[in-house]
């Protein structure tokens, strides 16, 4: 048996994919979570196979979640109806086995859960598209030059306002080019996204 944790904030969402499951002789239900830090409590107590997760819930977010799970051996399905390059790429960077979206067939949903617990990815031809595309791409190409310009500032150790007064820009938008840039990076700091800028290729390092 494969033993499944379903975490989405929407009951019925939930209620939907457990009565699914539960069809199938080789798929067990243990629990379901509202939100990420349920998902993780959980998952400690339960030690499922796999978490289908959604993406965007309250308290804690799935790819957070994932990020948190992932270390403690436990694989991650996302299953979402987001497909954007940011969203696909902070869940795989998290550690997601797979990510499909919710109008997937149940047959390959169902399939999708059995290639994921068995460490196999599973990706919506979609979402697999768009992987495929921005690897080709690479990251240097998917940030800006604006959003580069900033992240350049921030290695220089200028601040928010400093960096808009040198870009003639104000500092509320300083601040959304680095948010967009996080999210592009898949960072949550200003540190953090200059070093993985750097290991990129995308600032020259230091």
């Amino acid at each position: 048996m494969i033993r499944v944790l379903v975490v989405d904030d929407h009951p019925v969402v939930r209620s939907g994919l457990i009565g699914m499951l539960a069809l199938e002789p080789d798929l067990e239900v243990v629990g379901e979570a509202g939100d990420g830090a349920q998902a993780v409590a959980l998952a400690a107590e339960l030690r499922p196979d796999l978490v289908l997760m959604d993406l965007r819930m309250p308290v804690l977010d799935g790819a957070e979640a994932t990020a948190r799970l992932v270390p403690q051996g436990v694989p991650v399905l996302i299953l979402t109806t987001y497909e954007t390059d940011t969203d696909i790429l902070r869940a795989v960077e998290a550690g997601a086995t797979g990510y499909l979206l919710k109008d997937t067939p149940r047959e390959q949903l169902v399939a999708g859960v059995r290639a994921a617990a068995r460490g196999e990815s599973a990706l919506s031809p979609s979402v697999a598209r768009r992987l495929v595309q921005q690897l080709r791409s690479g990251d240097a190409e998917r940030l800006t030059s604006r959003e580069r310009e900033v992240l350049a500032g921030v290695a220089r150790g200028l601040s928010n306002a400093a960096i808009g007064r040198e870009l003639f820009i104000t500092e509320a938008t300083v601040k959304t080019h680095l948010l967009r840039a996080f999210g592009k990076l898949g960072v949550d700091d200003r540190t953090r996204a200059v070093t993985v800028a750097i290991e990129r290729g995308i600032l020259p390092g230091g």
